[in-house]
């Protein structure tokens, strides 16, 4: 079993300053869990409690069954990639996947295996004789990942491997990273993998379950899909998916028929099972986001929730365009099919259609989704 959990971790350093505040999680044995947040969410001082780097003020870490707060890094059945490699520069990728093994003392013929089968894996083969400063950065990074496959650990630790990589190198790289997952897993081997990083397109497209962090506390944990369809909270609606979120201030009124949302002067009617949500709310300020994909160039079958917006900036991506546009002083993102874009000029107005049925409210306060 390579289940971990945390059991209201905490970080406090000597000055006073509390990192992680009461972290409790379950990652269950053969899972790939992403950790992702901003930059100083904590993140990373969390995986490194999990390995052993960092001391633990409080609370428990647990893997397997056994509570490793005073073991140390090297008997706790981790493995763990970084951001720069640590590969030894006078080693070949051979010696470099074969070192832990040769500092455990396992016998020579079994340390061949294991790193044949890990090149193999990884498609390093070819690649065994050569030193690092001969290979590419992600040719390097796939070394760092044999080395800890080699070591058959209960659990991998990844600590945002692909941010010294080039965007292409990136995209390759996390399906590399996927593809070993799954395979590790088909074979019937530990699979558990942690993997810190600050880029949600990576956590969206590469984990099991996403685990939201933020000033040391979790946000949400859910699988991708609930994160992007079911934000619990304004911070996780606005941190998951590219472009982000639109979120503006907006008041909520209701008739005896209807409950509207008042946005920069526009009367948007919500569907009935949000209005139902939100009824209480009738006088009150809210947050209101929908994502751009939900704001769409207006067609003749579109009545009600009609804004007119002035044109800022046009961006054709191929595919899709991205249309930025100005109500009154806020700025929103529309994606839409190029094809739509292709007339719409810098200050132009231009119609587009809100679709409600998509939209999320959060508690001006709290900023808890009250649409959930």
């Amino acid at each position: 079993m390579a289940e971990v959990k945390l059991r209201g971790v905490e970080k406090q350093y000597e000055n006073g300053f509390k990192a992680v505040h009461g972290v409790s999680l379950d990652i269950k044995d053969g899972e790939f869990m992403v950790f992702v947040g901003p930059s100083g969410c904590a993140k990373s001082t969390t995986l490194r409690m999990i390995a052993g780097l960092e001391d633990i003020t409080g609370g428990e870490v647990i893997i397997g069954e056994k509570v490793v707060n005073d073991i140390a890094p090297k008997d706790r059945g981790i493995a763990m990639v970084f951001q720069n490699y640590a590969l030894y520069p006078h080693m070949t990728v051979y010696e470099n996947m074969a070192f832990g093994l040769k500092l455990a003392k396992v016998p020579k013929d079994k340390i061949k295996i294991r790193v044949e089968e890990a090149a193999k894996m990884l498609e390093l083969t070819d690649l065994l004789d050569r030193k690092p400063k001969e290979m590419s950065g992600g040719q390097r990074q796939r070394v760092a990942v044999g080395r800890a496959i080699v070591r058959q650990p209960e659990v991998f630790l990844f600590d945002e491997p692909l941010s010294n990589l080039d965007a292409k190198l990136r995209v390759h790289m996390r399906v590399v990273i996927t593809q070993l997952h799954q395979e590790l897993k088909k074979q019937g081997k530990t699979a558990t993998m942690i993997y810190v990083t600050h880029d949600q397109v990576e956590a969206m497209t590469m984990g099991d379950r996403i685990c939201v962090l933020n000033f040391g506390q979790i946000m949400q944990v859910d699988t991708p899909l609930n994160l992007y369809n079911k934000p619990a909270n304004k911070f996780v609606a606005g941190f998951i998916g590219s472009p982000a979120m639109n979120i503006v201030e907006a008041e909520v009124f209701t008739n005896d028929e209807d409950v509207f949302i008042n946005v920069e002067g526009n009367k948007l009617v919500l569907p009935k099972d949000k209005a139902t949500k939100v009824k209480s709310y009738h006088g009150k300020k809210v947050w209101f986001g929908i994502r751009p994909e939900d704001i769409l160039a207006k067609n003749s079958t579109h009545e009600s929730n009609i804004v007119k917006g002035s044109v800022s900036v046009a961006e054709q991506m191929g595919n899709e365009a991205y249309i930025y546009f100005k109500v009154g002083n806020v700025q929103y993102t529309s994606r839409v099919p190029a094809i739509m874009a292709i007339n719409v000029k810098y200050d132009s107005s231009f119609d587009f259609w809100f679709d409600l049925e998509k939209c999320h409210l959060f508690d001006i306060e709290t900023e808890e989704n009250i649409t959930l």
